[in-house]
């Protein structure tokens, strides 16, 4: 058989069968062979590629947003650093505004007023530094944003918003703030983007994905909600696919907010059932672009102290957060969800959300059992010890963000306390109780490279080098299988991928060192060789 390429490297397969191998055949993007067989097809190969390297499954995020992230890159970069306190923060939208066409939106992204002095930008200095123009700057959690006074006269402001709040002063006076689903009041003047917008930012995230050694991810919110770009999101992803710009397997999570009553034969059962019209729902599509979990949002965030807690903030005591909808109606969607055959994943990070939403997927399994549902919880960022043993009781699927610990731990820190921050982004705890992980970014929210996120999984310390829950760091090696392994389970693709074996996908990562062998600090340092392309991609080189 004349085979695509036979790859020799030091080879780490996650395969207990054959856990290492010193050469790798691959045919139409499919693993054929191994050592001695694979090197009996070298001679005919098409391409051979030897490796001064360690190669090991591609890094497969299962929580990213990618459509924000590569929209973000020619966006204000409004992150610490550069940006270190608000003047800083003002003067950078004044540069931008003085090269900004009249009348156009001043965009930004990526502020944190934990590391600005506690304080969001203001109103009334975001109008000095914009010189007429509309601003909208996003929080780096992207559960919040700013405007100014220009932005706010194109919208009509509420003094009441279902799941979320517009900000007023002790005097009445609008702040500038929108959180969570009041975000939507600035999104209806500035979205939808358009398909080829979109397309093109998709293009420019997987560029940097692949430089990364990640192969596949899973976008975690589109076509609907404030996390959406666009009602045709989706089309969008089609259109980067014809175009050449889909450079990794993508999953898309659609927004629950797009679902609506389903109605079939009164065999299908479909009494109280949410769905997509024609009944699509998780796991249309191939091994390159897929429909995968609809995504619901219990709560907000933990840096904005919007996410929904049992008892206040270390910093905020009478603040507990709230939902981001009725919890009536947030029950009904995901149950609801359930019923037409979704997958679930629902966005929860207080310790209350996490509850509400472990009762909901328990309600849903007793009214309609299905075996080996998957649902997912993106980020359980707090988890009581009863609800990490119901967790892993129902087959539920943490998807917690290590990465958060070291570039945003210091805020959680002073939002939690010391004795709540030991129940956050739990990691050995979830593993130790028989959950499966999931490794993700939640990119752009912080830096997403797996690397970086692998070191943090392992050190659990924040940016000023405190400890950060340190009983739950996790090693190396368990977390390098989290971000390939444990990612393609949590979407039902572990047949095809996470792994290495004969007749699975060869979407694979070299690196310069072997991660399980250094230092846990010089994980990050640690250079991408190469990665791997999907298979029908028309170059099918590596980068």
């Amino acid at each position: 058989m004349k085979v695509d390429a036979v790859i020799r490297a030091n080879i780490v397969t996650w395969d207990p069968a054959r856990p290492s191998a010193t050469a790798m055949a691959v045919h139409h993007g499919r693993v054929v062979a191994f050592d001695d067989d694979a090197d009996a097809l070298a001679r005919d190969a098409a391409q051979r590629e030897e490796h001064d390297g360690h190669l090991f499954p591609g890094f497969h995020d299962a929580h990213c947003h990618t459509v924000a992230f590569g929209l973000s890159l020619s966006e204000l970069d409004l992150s610490t650093p550069p940006i270190n306190d608000l003047a800083q923060l003002y003067r950078a939208v004044e540069a931008r505004a003085r090269t900004t066409p009249p009348g156009e939106w001043v965009i930004g992204t990526g502020y944190d007023q934990n590391k600005l002095g506690g304080h969001h930008p203001e109103l009334h200095a975001l109008d000095e530094a914009a010189h007429g123009h509309p601003v909208w700057l996003r929080h780096t959690s992207a559960h919040m944003c700013v405007i100014n006074s220009a932005a706010a006269s194109q919208i009509e402001l509420p003094r009441v918003v279902d799941g979320g709040r517009v900000v007023f002063d002790d005097e009445g006076r609008f702040t500038g703030l929108l959180e969570e689903q009041a975000q939507l009041l600035v999104q209806r003047v500035v979205l939808p983007r358009s398909l080829d917008t979109i397309a093109a930012a998709i293009g420019t995230a997987h560029e940097r994905y692949r430089s990364e050694g990640i192969t596949s991810v899973c976008d975690a919110g589109v076509a609907g909600g404030w996390i959406g770009q666009s009602p045709v999101e989706i089309a969008a992803y089609q259109l980067a696919r014809e175009r050449g710009l889909l450079g990794v397997r993508t999953t898309l999570m659609v927004a629950a907010d797009v679902l609506g009553e389903l109605h079939g034969h009164r065999d299908d059962m479909l009494e109280g059932a949410l769905g997509l019209p024609g009944g699509i729902r998780t796991g249309l599509g191939d091994d390159r672009l897929r429909i995968g979990p609809v995504k619901v949002f219990a709560d907000g965030s933990l840096l904005g102290r919007t996410c929904w807690m049992e008892e206040g903030f270390e910093d905020d005591p009478q603040n507990t957060g709230y939902p981001q909808a009725d919890p009536g109606d947030l029950r009904r969607t995901i149950v609801g969800a359930h019923l037409a055959g979704w997958q679930v994943a629902t966005h929860a990070i207080g310790d209350r959300a996490v509850r509400f939403v472990v009762d909901c997927y328990e309600e849903a399994l007793a009214r309609r059992p299905r075996r080996d549902h998957r649902h997912r919880i993106e980020h359980c960022g707090v988890s009581s010890e009863e609800s990490l043993s119901r967790i892993a009781a129902l087959g539920v699927v943490p998807v917690p963000q290590g990465r958060f610990v070291g570039e945003i731990g210091d805020g959680m820190r002073a939002a939690l306390g010391p004795t709540r921050t030991s129940y956050a982004y739990r990691l050995r705890s979830f593993s130790a109780a028989g959950a499966i992980l999931a490794a993700s970014s939640d990119r752009p929210v912080v830096t997403g490279r797996p690397l970086l996120g692998i070191r943090d999984m392992v050190m659990r310390r924040t940016e000023s080098g405190q400890p950060f829950g340190a009983e739950e760091a996790i090693s190396a090696e368990d977390a390098l299988r989290a971000y390939s392994f444990g990612s393609a389970f949590a979407e039902h693709a572990e047949a095809g991928r996470g792994a290495l074996r004969l007749g699975q996908l060869a979407d694979y990562v070299v690196l310069s060192e072997d991660p399980r062998r250094v230092a846990p600090q010089d994980i990050s340092g640690i250079e991408v060789l190469a990665t791997s392309r999907p298979a029908d991609d028309p170059s099918c080189a590596t980068m």
